[in-house]
């Protein structure tokens, strides 16, 4: 039997996705956490096989969770499961020690043979989010070849590129710093000059290669 973990911040999604799992004669979800903290807290001792996670929750996001887990050194088997088809939740997700990434919209199918695929220690993306990374990375890789080594950044505009990383926008950045959204995007702006990219995609890519994020 297959133990799922589910983390998500609406009650109804994990109900639904919950509903859908237990279809499936192979897999139980052996607990529900609300929050990012909820899922710091709890999944340590309760070692599941899969742990199913959303990317963007109030407080502490699926990124948070996945870094906790790595400065841990036991990140556990995970898919990233979301509603948004975001190429830096994808970069930073994997990054982070994710095995998978689906989007909510899965079929039963699909998602019963990611979580079989990932519980016997296989890993796996969306076909779409496939695509898109890899298109994404080699375009990334081949602009920034010729480039050297960006200015360096303060504490604070590194502290917004890792909320940027985790797919936050400037009023959700604003929102977490307590300042304005006027602020953030000055350092938005800094940031992409410093790191001499065009947009905040590129920037959190760059980042990733440069071990900033």
């Amino acid at each position: 039997m297959i133990s799922v973990c589910l983390v998500d911040d609406q009650t109804l999604v994990r109900q639904g996705i919950r509903s859908l799992l237990e279809l499936s004669p192979e897999i139980a979800v052996v607990a529900e956490c609300s929050d990012g903290a909820e899922a710091i807290a709890k999944i340590p001792g309760l070692k599941p096989d899969v742990v199913l996670l959303d990317m963007r929750m109030p407080g502490k996001s699926g990124l948070d969770v996945l870094n906790a887990f790595s400065a841990q050194g036991k990140v556990p088997p995970t898919i990233i499961l979301t509603t948004f088809d975001d190429d830096q939740l994808v970069l930073a997700g994997l990054k982070a020690g994710a095995r998978g990434y689906l989007l909510k919209d899965v079929s039963l199918e699909q998602l019963v043979d990611a979580v079989k695929t990932v519980a016997g220690g296989g890993s796996l993306v969306a076909p779409v989010v496939t695509q898109r990374l890899l298109a994404g990375v080699n375009r990334i890789h081949n602009e920034f070849s010729s480039l050297g080594q960006p200015d360096p950044l303060t504490e604070r505009e590194t502290e917004i590129l890792r909320l940027m990383s985790g797919g936050y926008s400037n009023k959700e950045i604003a929102n977490s710093l307590k300042v304005a959204e006027g602020t953030v995007k000055n350092h938005v702006s800094n940031i992409l000059s410093k790191l001499g990219v065009r947009d905040r995609t590129r920037a959190v890519l760059k980042a990733l290669e440069l071990g900033i994020v």
